[in-house]
């Protein structure tokens, strides 16, 4: 068990966060930045519960967050299969996904920014740091997700999708990450790039390809799955740039 100060995920990761802060010589210089989106840029992660609850409702069942901590992070049929497995619904993997894609058509739209998302990513472009996004999301829920932040989404190098054939397994699997990382030109060492997660699967991935990994967990997540972390963040808005080699916000 862990003692009352880390009776809580937000206390946990505030808690990491001052520890890693102060190791700053354990943190290795990067000249690239690689972005997850959901959950991380965008609060979508929040509307894929309400989607997945919805149809859950029906049977009686609850979308856990033990269940959505699993699949996180991973390509849409994977992760609607695992959420079929675990909580024995009583349909296809593909008729979920077919469903709770109806229900997002229409709350997709609304996501926002994350706190502090803005602010960095502004601040990396008017600095010239090469950025990219590395999602699990396919084209047609990105263009749903992405539809009210174009101008921000142009600020970025490119967009690796969920769907890119080149991304051959999803993420805990190091690809997404391998492959944004090839796109940048030139293409940078893989340890010189820094990725962005609020996902366990996603943090095991950038781990695998030899990058650091920044954590930003929901609140709600068990601290046990973001030991694995280069550092754990409480916000976007904590992130300071300088411990990683970045040019520090004015």
């Amino acid at each position: 068990r862990f003692p009352p100060l880390f009776s809580s995920c937000f206390t946990c990761s505030l808690v990491i966060t001052i520890i890693m802060a102060g190791t700053a010589a354990n943190f290795k210089p990067v000249t690239h930045v690689i972005f997850d989106m959901d959950g991380l840029l965008l609060d979508t992660e929040r509307l894929y519960t309400v989607s997945y609850q919805e149809v859950c409702d029906r049977f009686g069942k609850q979308y856990t967050w033990a269940v959505k901590s699993s699949v996180m992070g991973k390509k849409a049929l994977d992760a609607a299969t695992v959420i079929r497995d675990s909580l024995e619904l009583p349909m296809t993997a593909e008729q979920l996904l077919e469903e709770t894609r109806m229900k997002q058509t229409q709350l997709f739209p609304s996501a926002q920014l994350m706190p502090g998302v803005q602010k960095l990513i502004r601040h990396l472009h008017t600095n010239d740091i090469p950025m990219a996004v590395a999602t699990s999301s396919e084209r047609v829920t990105f263009e749903m997700k992405t539809s009210r932040h174009k101008d921000f989404f142009h600020l970025f190098d490119h967009i690796v999708l969920g769907d890119d054939p080149d991304v051959k397994s999803g993420k805990p699997q190091p690809d997404a990450f391998l492959v944004c990382a090839k796109r940048f030109n030139p293409p940078p060492p893989n340890g010189k790039c820094l990725v962005f997660e609020d996902a366990p699967n996603g943090v095991l991935a950038g781990l695998s390809a030899g990058m650091q990994v920044v954590m930003i967990p929901d609140e709600n997540l068990d601290p046990l799955l973001t030991k694995e972390a280069t550092l754990v963040l409480r916000t976007m808005e904590d992130f300071k740039p300088e411990l990683f080699g970045l040019p520090a916000y004015d």
